[in-house]
């Protein structure tokens, strides 16, 4: 992995292998908070925020760890560095921004277990990313999520107002909205991949 082009890894980080529309990871609160575009661009900063930081961290912890030849560790340690970001974001948004901090709610906190997280950190130690390819990966998948909630904000702002069948309306169009918006993304997959 060590001759993987940077902009090929960040470009295929947001839009081909985008950690939610291709991997599916993170959809819980993408779904909960995109209903509103103020919030789902806070979240989507705040998430941005998390995996840029915690794939960083998380690498040069595990580079330690396979020098002491403690990679089993990694799991725990990588939960530990998620949470301790996520806590630290959330004082900071806290005093910060208030507003932003209420509109949020449980969401903040629940970056933590947020599953798009802790898979950037597995994928950086699966494919053994170096720092350079770690960074832009992070930062990729952080927009890449970014980019994926405010649409669906926009989209579902809209869609409240189309005439919808009443069979579809709430979750039903949701899912098909996302379902199309994964497919729009994937649709760059003949340009980059990430393997």
């Amino acid at each position: 992995m060590n001759d993987l082009n940077l902009f090929g890894l960040f470009f295929a980080s947001v839009f081909t292998s985008n950690i939610l529309l291709a991997n599916f990871l993170g959809m819980c609160s993408f779904i909960a908070i995109s209903k509103d575009i103020k919030s789902a661009n806070g979240l989507g900063m705040a998430v941005t925020f998390v995996l840029f930081i915690t794939t960083a961290v998380n690498w040069g912890i595990l580079e330690l760890l396979k020098m002491l030849d403690l990679t089993y560790l990694s799991f725990i340690v990588f939960i530990i560095v998620i949470a301790a970001v996520v806590q630290m974001l959330e004082m900071i948004i806290d005093r910060v921004s208030p507003a932003l901090y209420m509109s949020l709610g449980i969401y903040l906190p629940l970056i933590t277990v947020n599953c798009a997280i802790m898979g950037a950190a597995l994928f950086m130690q699966i494919r053994d990313y170096n720092l350079p390819q770690t960074l832009a990966f992070g930062l990729g998948s952080g927009l890449g999520w970014w980019i994926a909630i405010v649409a669906l904000a926009a989209i579902r702002g809209k869609i409240e107002k189309a005439p919808i069948p009443q069979g579809l309306q709430g979750p039903g169009i949701t899912l098909i909205t996302i379902g199309f918006m994964a497919m729009a993304f994937t649709g760059f997959s003949g340009m980059i991949a990430v393997q």
